[in-house]
């Protein structure tokens, strides 16, 4: 069922590097960001697809990995993921892209979520050090990039504590929490 789906699609971050991502795969998850909506049906978003393990190193160096982890560097080699979705903006489509690509990148990640896979979406980006390495045209502007992988972590949902911190944290046995602010706190009665 769908809220299943939701609660399931987290933000991993370690991954198991011996579960390989397929390129068709790959080209699945794009088919359903192909489906979804887009602002005046325009469908400016084009994509970047990358299962091999060269070309994912290059895209992982320019990614800022878990900000709200500062003693965290990021996953050990064994732990990366093994498939890559760089989502672009085709500035000869449309000027502004909305949020185009936040709903393709949910649907993507929402179908990994669906082949037992998992995601993060980056918007933490070294843009011009990426375009340069992979030699991006200039008309496409790059909006985020989505990593693909076997999960390797537990990812648990908190409500907030009284203390209102919503800052994510990994306890004594690597377990990631995700704080999540209640229903009744989002729900303005106005």
């Amino acid at each position: 069922m769908l809220p299943d789906l939701v609660k399931k699609s987290r933000s991993f971050r370690r991954f198991d590097a011996a579960q390989r991502v397929d390129a068709g795969t790959l080209r699945e998850l794009v088919e359903l960001a192909r489906f979804s909506p887009s602002a005046m049906n325009k469908q400016p978003l084009k994509f970047i697809l990358s299962a091999d393990a060269e070309r994912n190193e290059l895209i992982y160096r320019h990614l800022g990995w878990a900000g709200g982890l500062p003693d965290w560097d990021g996953p050990a080699p064994d732990e990366r993921p093994t498939g890559y979705i760089i989502i672009l903006g085709d500035s000869d489509i449309r000027d502004s892209f909305g949020c185009d690509h936040g709903i393709a990148a949910q649907s993507i990640l929402l179908g990994a979520t669906d082949r037992g896979l998992g995601g993060c979406m980056f918007g933490s980006v070294k843009r011009e050090r990426l375009r340069g390495a992979l030699a991006i045209p200039d008309r496409y502007e790059i909006l985020l990039v989505v990593a693909i992988g076997k999960p390797a972590e537990t990812v648990v949902l908190d409500d907030v504590g009284e203390d209102g911190d919503v800052g994510y944290w990994r306890d004594d046995a690597d377990v990631h929490h995700v704080p999540k602010r209640t229903l009744d706190e989002l729900i303005l009665d106005i």
